[in-house]
């Protein structure tokens, strides 16, 4: 069930994002003249069709991983006269390149409307205050300490966990220095500390930044008495109930769940003695870890219960409220941060500054978007305006076979006061597919890596 869940969520994203990429493209073609024939999302064997008034086809066909609109073109095939001033290619150069530049434009527009959707519903976000720093980190070469807040990385605001995530990511692969802004409790003063970074995280696949920073960042206190029991687990055969309270462990006490957890996933197999508390009594209960071997083909054990977590106290959640007007805004900031933060991963992966095991195909993107839709409504539109910004900007890119392609030949054409010949085009029509198709294995190998 989680699988057809995933997928159909996979689906719907990948069907908003084409269908708005390729109606940018349409609507621009149909205001330039242009005859369209043909709005398909998705490839392959057409599994709906039908037809406007202007006779263009609308289809949906059986491989979702894309779509195109097919224009009025001489080079295409035989043009009635009648129709020719309707025919791609016999447009003005600017006019081919406003419907080239129409389908990313369109998923730039579809991510501001999505951030200011989210936006009006208001956002909140736990502050990030340090907890504790690893030794030897960066964090810890920076001077960081337990219980400072984080205010900014690099001058930019870092008023939630997700903000100081995102300033981070940004670093990866970089050199030179990481500055942070920080201040005490119940104090205004404002302290800057900086460390050194050597081509950051440049060779780790799909890094946690913060963590790797050596942050870990302060959360409610995990109780050790158990919220919930998985039916059919370890630990409701062994007679474990919700409510318990966890005294020891095989004689052995703990001073926290973190390091409780540890000791249990550690005995995959084993029969524990775990000491209770139920209703002020004390009760000793043998518990047989299950053995999990995890994506990583690490193996541990668990026994299937959940703890009592503390709630956030309000000081430590920051909320935001937004007009219609701000959450615009807001959306509009949000889509230019997400760009240009896409346009500098990408220089890193060209440049070796990333390593290309952070490409990912469709696999990932479908665990995802299946994960993010279980989230809330906000989190789905939220991971949909980002794969927006991914989908125009990667088809901006001077590949031909891509828009950004085609823009680079008619931005010739537009300079020289000629189209490029036939045969450039033929040729970079080839280098560009070979690239595509290898770009596009790429990722699907490392999905197919981190299954």
């Amino acid at each position: 069930m989680d699988f057809i869940q995933t997928v159909i969520w996979a689906l719907v994203a990948l069907g908003i994002l084409v269908s708005f990429h390729e109606l940018g493209h349409f609507l621009v073609a149909r205001a330039c003249g242009v005859r369209v024939l043909r709005f398909s999302v998705g490839f392959g064997r057409r599994l709906f069709s039908r037809y406007d008034r202007h006779g263009t086809e609308f289809t949906i066909a059986a491989i979702p991983l894309g779509g195109y609109v097919k224009m009025l073109d001489e080079r295409e095939g035989q043009v009635p006269a009648d129709q020719l001033d309707q025919a791609f290619n016999r447009k003005s150069v600017w006019a081919r390149i406003a419907i080239a530049a129409a389908g990313p434009l369109a998923n730039f527009l579809l991510a501001i409307v999505f951030f200011w959707v989210v936006f009006l519903g208001g956002t909140s976000g736990p502050v990030p205050i340090v907890k504790s720093v690893e030794p030897g980190s960066i964090a810890a070469r920076a001077g960081l300490e337990p219980e400072q807040e984080i205010l900014s990385i690099d001058g930019q605001p870092t008023p939630t966990w997700q903000a100081l995530n995102w300033r981070l990511a940004n670093r990866l692969g970089d050199t030179g220095t990481i500055e942070f802004a920080v201040r005490y409790p119940d104090s205004e003063l404002e302290y800057q500390m900086v460390a050194d970074i050597d081509r950051w995280l440049s060779g780790r696949e799909v890094p946690d930044p913060v963590a790797e920073a050596g942050l870990e960042m302060w959360t409610p206190p995990i109780t050790m008495v158990l919220s919930q029991v998985v039916p059919d687990s370890p630990a409701e055969r062994a007679g474990v109930k919700a409510g318990d309270r966890i005294l020891a462990t095989d004689g052995q006490r703990f001073d926290g769940w973190s390091s409780w957890t540890e000791y249990v996933r550690a005995r995959a197999g084993e029969t524990l003695q775990v000491e209770v508390e139920r209703d002020g009594e004390r009760k000793l209960l043998e518990v047989t870890p299950e053995p999990v071997t995890l994506d990583n083909g690490e193996r541990i054990g668990r026994i299937g219960v959940g703890p009592v977590v503390e709630s956030w106290p309000e000081e430590r959640v920051r909320t935001f409220h937004y007009g219609v007007v701000g959450a615009l805004t807001k959306g509009l900031q949000e889509t230019r941060d997400k760009t240009v933060f896409t346009l500098n991963a990408l220089k890193k992966l060209v440049f070796g500054q990333l390593s290309t095991r952070n490409l990912s195909g469709p696999i990932t993107i479908a665990k995802v978007a299946g994960t993010s839709a279980e989230a809330g409504w906000q989190s789905f539109l939220s991971l949909l305006a980002l794969l927006s910004i991914s989908l125009g900007v990667l088809n901006l890119l001077p590949i031909p076979v891509l828009d950004g392609g085609h823009l680079l030949y008619y931005g010739i054409e537009a300079i020289k006061g000629s189209p490029v010949s036939e045969r450039v085009q033929m040729i970079g029509l080839q280098v560009g597919m070979a690239m595509v198709l290898g770009i596009m294995g790429l990722a699907l190998y490392n999905d197919i890596l981190r299954l």
